[in-house]
Order: structure tokens, then C-alpha cells, then sequence
């Protein structure tokens, strides 16, 4: 059974040119925040848009975060293809994470934000 759109979101929906079967799914920001956003995925993009990073630091800069929680987003950013791991051949073996040319493209977008989160910071002065 298809809920009716009251007729504002309906005229809203039109004068806006979206679809009306058009889903939040269907959205890009979301879907790109879907791959980028969470709790820790935004700071350890931040951090490794400074540069490469082994493992240990990106712990001890991420305050709170087990070890556990940090694999977990850094092997979810590798399947996204968003970061890359590399292991350094030696003893012991060192972990360095770094961002790939995909999530390197995401470097303008970093400093959007980064630029947009000043400027919302200078205007509550």
C-alpha cells in the first residue's frame, strides 16, 4: 500500500524536478557518506590526507579507539578502495596506511569541509 504525499510535498517535490519514486538511497551524498562517514572514518581520513601513517600512530592520535575498532574501519576503507596498506618487510613488520588515488580525489572535499567548518566556527564569534 503507497502512502499519498501531501499535495505541499507533492508541488515541493515537482518545483525541485526529483522523481517521485525518488528514494534517499538514490542520493550520492548519502551514499558517499555511507562509505566516508561514522564515528572514526572521518578522522582517520582527516589524518591520512596529512600523508601516510602506520598503524600505532593512527591509534594514538585517535583517542578512544581500540585497536580492534581501528582494523575494522581501516579494513573497510581498503574494500572501498578508499586506503591502502602496505607492510614494510621487517622486524618487527611495519604497518603503513596511506590513501589511495581514489580516496586522495577526496582532498578537495577535506578542505571544503575543513574551509566550511571555520567559517561556521568565525561566525558563532
Amino acid at each position: 500500500m503507497a502512502f499519498k504525499r501531501a499535495p505541499d510535498a507533492i508541488a515541493l517535490t515537482e518545483a525541485l524536478e526529483i522523481p517521485v519514486d525518488w528514494r534517499p538511497g538514490d542520493c550520492p551524498v548519502s551514499r558517499t557518506v555511507a562509505v566516508i562517514g561514522g564515528k572514526w572514518k572521518p578522522s582517520i581520513l582527516y589524518l591520512l590526507h596529512r600523508g601516510p601513517t602506520r598503524f600505532n600512530a593512527l591509534q594514538r592520535a585517535l583517542s578512544g579507539i581500540t585497536q580492534r575498532m581501528l582494523t575494522l574501519q581501516l579494513r573497510n576503507l581498503e574494500q572501498d578502495g578508499i586506503v591502502v596498506r602496505t607492510i614494510t618487510p621487517s622486524v618487527p613488520p611495519q604497518v603503513e596506511y596511506a590513501l589511495t588515488p581514489r580516496g586522495e580525489s577526496l582532498g578537495p572535499v577535506f578542505d571544503a569541509l575543513i574551509d566550511w567548518d571555520k567559517s561556521r566556527l568565525d561566525d558563532r564569534d
